[in-house]
């Protein structure tokens, strides 16, 4: 209970520490979600709306790698940007551009199998109509995607939830060095293990808060979807 209360003192004056984490957190998570959004929504769509051969592999892969483990895309990107790897001299490990990266590829295939799954799921008059009254096919193409909205915000938001949550892929790439990649989920482990249960519990409590603004505007986005299908 001490621990809590402190916990809530930091927060209530805005530590600066905690403030640090939590931007830095923020930063990051944005940054690999924006690249993540982008690639994958138009890998998503390029998939749905081409056939070619070994497109069921590819969106079977997609489904399986959307539970990647988190640990093997750390250890994969180690072993790529530690110095002795391919891209060693770029010197991109235990730093903030390593951990968007890590948290990009986990987001990627939830963000591109989710946008799939929206747009091919759209009723097939929507693509009918459009090729009828004379619409190009990129005019087609948007139209269709405007009908999946909801289901590929649904996918941008999952992914959120995904790299906010993150802490065994950053941890290794990142090296969770004070004041430069410690983000909020590698701080509450570390600070954890430190007995330092104040700060700790300061960020979990940031962190759920943050979880249930996410999941709060996934079931509203999900619940508009439905009710636009009514």
């Amino acid at each position: 209970m001490e621990g809590f209360q402190k916990s809530l003192y930091l927060i209530m004056n805005l530590d600066s520490e905690l403030l640090n984490i939590i931007f830095l957190s923020l930063k990051v998570s944005g940054a690999a979600l924006i690249i993540a959004s982008v690639t994958g929504l138009l890998f998503g769509a390029h998939i749905s709306f081409r056939k070619f051969p070994l497109k069921g592999l590819i969106v079977n892969l997609l489904n399986t790698f959307m539970g990647l483990p988190p640990v093997v895309v750390g250890l994969f990107l180690y072993l790529i940007l530690s110095i002795s790897g391919p891209m060693g001299f770029m010197g991109l490990l235990y730093t903030p551009a390593a951990m968007v990266a890590a948290q990009a590829i986990l987001a990627f295939p939830i963000i591109a199998a989710l946008c799939h799954s929206a747009i091919v799921n759209v009723d097939p008059i929507i693509k009918q109509s459009s090729t009828a009254l004379g619409a190009t096919r990129s005019q087609m193409m948007i139209a269709v995607m405007k009908e999946a909205r909801y289901g590929i915000m649904a996918g941008v938001i999952a992914a959120l939830g995904r790299v906010m949550a993150e802490v065994g892929a950053i941890l290794i790439v990142g090296g969770n060095i004070a004041g430069y990649t410690r983000v909020m989920t590698t701080t509450i482990a570390l600070e954890t293990d430190k007995g330092n249960f104040e700060l700790a519990l300061a960020l979990g409590i940031i962190l759920l808060m943050f979880s249930f603004a996410i999941n709060g505007g996934l079931y509203f986005i999900q619940d508009k979807g439905r009710r636009a299908e009514l």
